[in-house]
């Protein structure tokens, strides 16, 4: 069911290799395969949802591998939820073509590797879109994955390892596991995609525009590179060279993963403008052959395992304008030559859990009052509450007793069935209060009011038996809830780039130019 294979990049890297720091190509291209794949497959379904056949070129596989789950978004007050999706690109090496594009014949049959990580959050609004991509060495925690073929267990990595090691943990559910664990971001579906469709499907719409303000040949005197060779300015480039374009690492800017991840960034945004200016085709033969290459290329969730799914899904995407787009990578720093999350990555985390536009033209919300739920509240003698401590942070330990002293201050209110929770030692940015029905949002709203905390913080989820308060590291010391006042701008650091932008052109490094 599935098929992977790590492989080295051009440039000789590999994932295992601890004296040098191994490349992130490739981290968008199975994006672009897979976005390609599902919007392509929205303007053409319309013909071929009678292909039966085309469901089963479709591979599937477990959305979640771990143990843990993550709540479901809040809705809007109009009844819409985000919609979050993993695209994950696997270095397979498991056929003759996708050997031909790069895989030395030694890796074929090895360990998987999540070379591409990349979340992509749809608004509950569908009125933006945000993409966070993630450096496939950076160091994460990968959580205790059961591998659904054959029940084997893998343990939880002993300390932090490299989350592109995560895909063969039993498949792409480790991979949607250990992100959720990361990011505390619900994670709807996930779509992964090889080699071999990367250059298929660029090849079935004629190519993606691409800039450089010079001369590029990325190649070094050892070797090492994607190969690419384009002359200064605008070129469409499709099969193996937008391959090489995606991969490059030597020759943009100052050679590093980041000015890699710029150029697959730009790669993406001029793709999506090119499907949107050519979302219909007259030949019903190279609609057949797109939507044949589009299905074969993918594994998907049972969530996304039909052409009808996918199709649902295509459409949903397309009502976000490029100009609402706005491309990310996960904010980090050096850790050797692995990297880490920064503080500005958990806030880029906190904007996509909230749902705020990471391109900061959300509409102005006017504040007025809450209204409270029509299930009425019990007494507060008969509202019970579990009180739990989430002060902890990644740089401070959790603020001693404060499940006890907010159940002391409930109580003082009248809440007297509250009770501490003094085993547990949790990480939230924001307090908050969780329920897990509509039977008790009531008592939930109630508790929250009485105690200065903002209806906004209130979470339905089956993850809590009963109204749950979670104070957060926002209420660290005091009686009295204070609602901070955050800063809801896209960190600098995650380099966003807006997906209406035509003028963006590729750096190149003297070093790689040619006349």
């Amino acid at each position: 069911m599935r098929e992977a294979e790590p492989a080295t990049e051009g440039d000789g890297a590999k994932a295992g290799d601890s004296g040098r720091r191994p490349p992130r190509g490739r981290r968008v291209l199975r994006w672009s395969a897979a976005t390609l794949a599902v919007l392509i497959l929205g303007t053409a379904t319309a013909g071929y949802l009678y292909y039966r056949h085309l469901n089963g070129n479709i591979k599937k596989d477990e959305l979640n591998l771990g143990d843990n789950k993550v709540a479901e978004p809040t809705p809007n007050a109009a009844g819409q939820t985000p919609l979050n999706i993993l695209l994950i690109g696997s270095d397979a090496r498991d056929t003759e073509q996708n050997q031909e594009l790069g895989g030395a014949r030694e890796t074929f049959g090895s360990t998987p590797l999540a070379d591409v990580q990349m979340l992509v959050h749809l608004s509950a609004d569908r009125s933006n879109m945000s993409v966070i991509s993630m450096p496939r060495d950076t160091l994460v925690k990968i959580p205790k994955c059961t591998d659904p073929d054959d029940d084997k267990v893998y343990p939880a990595s002993d300390g932090r390892t490299m989350t592109n090691q995560s895909l063969g943990h039993g498949g792409p559910g480790c991979t949607v596991a250990t992100w959720q664990e990361l990011t505390g971001i619900h994670i709807d579906h996930f779509v992964m995609v090889d080699f071999a469709g990367v250059v298929s499907m660029a090849d079935a719409v004629g190519g993606v525009p691409v800039c450089v303000d010079a001369n590029i040949h990325s190649r070094d005197s050892q070797g090492h590179g994607s190969g690419l060779k384009l002359e200064k300015g605008t070129h469409p480039v499709k099969g193996e060279q937008a391959l090489q374009w995606l991969r490059t690492r030597y020759g943009f800017e100052d050679g590093s993963d980041l000015a890699r991840a710029k150029a697959q960034h730009m790669y993406m945004n001029s793709l999506i403008r090119t499907l949107r200016e050519n979302a219909t085709m007259s030949s019903p033969m190279k609609l057949r052959r797109l939507a044949e290459k589009a299905t074969r290329a993918l594994t998907v969730d049972p969530g996304l395992d039909t052409v009808k799914k996918l199709y649902d899904l295509s459409n949903e995407l397309r009502k976000v304008e490029p100009k609402r787009i706005t491309m990310t990578t996960m904010p980090n720093r050096y850790v050797g030559a692995r990297v880490e999350p920064t503080q500005d990555a958990e806030k880029l985390f906190r904007l996509v859990r909230e749902d705020i536009a990471l391109d900061g033209k959300d509409p102005k919300k006017t504040p007025g009052p809450e209204e409270s739920p029509a299930d009425p509240a019990a007494d507060d003698d008969k509202i019970g509450i579990l009180v739990q401590n989430g002060t902890r942070t990644d740089t401070l330990r959790p603020a001693s007793g404060r499940a006890s002293t907010v159940t002391g201050l409930l109580a003082d209110k009248g809440f007297t069935k509250a009770s501490a929770d003094t085993t547990s030692a949790l990480s939230e940015d924001r307090t908050v209060i969780r329920y897990p029905s509509a039977e008790l949002e009531g008592d939930a709203w109630h508790v929250a009011k009485s105690l200065g905390i903002p209806a906004s913080s209130l979470q339905r989820t089956t993850d809590v038996s009963g109204v749950t308060l979670v104070v957060g590291a926002d209420w660290r010391e005091g009686t009295t809830y204070k609602a901070s006042q955050e800063d809801d701008k896209t960190p600098e650091s995650a380099e966003a780039l807006n997906g209406a932008d035509e003028e963006a052109c590729m750096h190149v490094n003297p070093a790689f130019t040619w006349s």
